[in-house]
């Protein structure tokens, strides 16, 4: 079953002092991008959580968002009362005005503020670890139900290729009749005379430039092949994407042999169906 690289995912916790809220959000990419977002004071825990993120989304552009607000009486930051006092000492000198307004401009200058880094806390750590999980979980059911509209799509692109091919496949004999006519009526248009063994032998010649059998058995088995894979339990986007380079291989083949425009008319189909393909394919893991 095929996933979509797009995808969120998000879950909260309360803890008695804090809430905690991890944010997954992924778009399309070729390779793995994560980009995380927390607190300075979790930032020792990034690379463990980096990897679990890894080891879930595989591939994607993923935005992961840590968030923490204090909701009880704990915090990590206390005024620099020694710095408040200084700035204040020289904010005097310098212009006059009442201690409130003082303090407040201190406030405002470097350094009033010094947190104290602690561990963090074996519970706490473990909460967050939980939430990742969560989030993962939430984000990976959205890829799996946005892929469910994507292969449904596929399938549906691949029975319109199936079906060209088809209608390519009646209109290659009147093909090769209508080029056959076509230069039968130039050389008597010419008006002198040829040997007919002669001439038939260049003729087939001529034709078999423009035989198209190995072209239509290899898309067909493409096709085949891009249907199977689609079904397969791994998302294969990579594997996809190199399957529908060489339908479009074929195709182009077809057209640049085929020399009669119904036959052309129906590459052109087959091509923007292709194309439709090669752009829901961008999005797949």
């Amino acid at each position: 079953m095929i996933q979509s690289m797009t995808g969120f995912g998000k879950h909260v916790v309360q803890l008695p002092s804090k809430k905690i809220t991890v944010e997954l959000k992924s778009l399309n990419s070729k390779n793995l991008d994560i980009n995380a977002r927390m607190p300075q004071s979790y930032r020792e825990k990034e690379l463990e959580l980096r990897k679990m993120i890894a080891d879930t989304l595989i591939r994607g552009k993923v935005d992961f968002g840590l968030y923490v607000e204090i909701t009880g009486e704990e915090t990590t930051a206390e005024v620099n009362q020694g710095v408040v006092k200084k700035y204040m000492e020289q904010l005097s000198q310098i212009a006059q005005g009442d201690d409130l307004k003082l303090l407040e401009l201190a406030l405002r200058m470097p350094d009033t503020l010094k947190t104290d880094k602690d561990d963090i806390d074996a519970a706490e750590y473990e909460a967050i670890k939980a939430a990742t999980n969560q989030a993962l979980e939430e984000i990976s059911a959205f890829r799996s139900e946005e892929g469910k509209v994507l292969e449904k799509d596929f399938v549906q692109r691949i029975k319109n290729l199936n079906i060209l091919l088809e209608k390519i496949k009646g209109l290659d004999p009147e093909r090769l009749g209508t080029i056959r006519e076509r230069l039968d009526k130039a050389v008597a248009d010419l008006k002198v005379e040829v040997d007919a063994n002669r001439f038939e032998q260049e003729l087939t010649y001529y034709l078999e430039k423009y035989d198209i059998t190995e072209e239509k058995v290899r898309l067909a088995n493409h096709l085949d092949y891009f249907e199977t894979t689609l079904h397969s339990d791994d998302s294969n986007g990579k594997k996809l994407g190199f399957i529908s380079q060489e339908i479009g291989r074929e195709i182009n083949t077809i057209g640049s042999k085929a020399n009669y425009a119904p036959m052309q008319q129906l590459v052109v189909q087959m091509k923007d169906e292709l194309e439709k393909i090669k752009e829901q394919m961008l999005n797949v893991l």
